[in-house]
């Protein structure tokens, strides 16, 4: 009981994150999304209950039971990150691990996305470690409002929240499916997030992801490129060389692109326009300029 006054103690004496308005930070004063079942988390199995829980809003139909295979560790007394994001993936969402801000977990919620969040209940010596999912927040109150533990839709303090969010590093994260974005994420944090989901279950599952990550950002090269490598993997070659000539178009030193413009074209049987491209690829010093020069050799 000491211990645990002496807890709530240091987490009563840490400060409110501090936060611009709500017009400027370009959300509601108030959010708390309506629909988002509830899975009490029995003990160490707080980690299956947040997935369930988001999978669940998501349309995923996902127990808390078959869950916890996936991501229980029995020797941990619980969940890592790598498990939890490895299960969503293999339930077919993308997870887009947030940067860390509290702003982008508000804009996250402001959008309709649940976050599972990670939080560490007790001190950083003897941490107790807990999975939550934020499903809203009052700006006015400066209240987070989370389905935690035996709680639904439980009000925390920002204060508090913060505290105990801070000790995990701020880890939380978005589940959706592949052709929606989250509202916070960069192209950089996004491209990786979607590179990590198409590993794990192939460039078709990925390919309405890369569509929408190259909607958002058109002046991303790499992921031109990747739509291109997934359009290729989908039997769309013509896809493939359209989104390869965007991605040289976005940055006219990648080397790759343009290799693979040239042997996309000249399977398409348009071997000047590969000659083209193919040089431009041999012009460009690194590791693909001998392939270039190959394929060069073989046209």
């Amino acid at each position: 009981m000491l211990l645990v006054l002496g807890v709530l103690g240091l987490a009563g004496c840490a400060s409110a994150p501090r936060l611009a308005s709500p017009e400027a930070m370009g959300v509601p004063p108030r959010v708390q999304l309506e629909g988002i079942p509830f899975h009490a988390q029995r003990d160490y199995q707080c980690g299956p209950a947040s997935l369930a829980m988001v999978l669940n809003a998501g349309g995923v139909d996902a127990t808390v039971d078959e869950l916890i295979p996936q991501v229980f560790l029995p020797g941990r007394d619980g969940s890592v990150q790598p498990e939890m994001l490895a299960t969503l993936r293999r339930q077919g969402r993308v997870p887009f691990v947030l940067d860390g801000r509290i702003e982008s977990l508000l804009e996250e919620l402001a959008a309709g996305h649940p976050v599972v969040v990670m939080q560490n209940l007790s001190l950083p010596a003897w941490p107790m470690w807990h999975y939550a999912v934020a499903i809203g927040y009052d700006l006015n109150a400066e209240e987070m409002i989370v389905h935690s533990g035996m709680e639904a839709a439980r009000r925390e303090s920002f204060k508090r929240f913060d505290a105990t969010w801070a000790r995990s590093e701020r880890w939380a994260v978005v589940a959706l499916p592949p052709g929606e974005l989250p509202a916070s994420t960069g192209p950089v944090r996004s491209l990786q997030a979607i590179a990590d989901f198409e590993q794990a279950n192939g460039s078709l599952a990925a390919l309405p992801a890369w569509e929408a990550l190259t909607r958002r950002w058109p002046e991303a090269a790499m992921g031109w490129f990747a739509l291109g490598n997934a359009r290729h993997g989908g039997d769309d070659p013509r896809g493939a060389a359209e989104a390869f000539r965007r991605a040289t178009e976005a940055a006219p030193s990648l080397a790759v692109a343009w290799l693979n413009l040239g042997l996309t074209l000249a399977g398409l049987g348009a071997p000047e326009r590969a000659r083209d491209a193919l040089e431009r690829a041999a012009a460009l010093p690194g590791p693909w300029q001998s392939h270039a020069e190959e394929a060069l050799g073989r046209l």
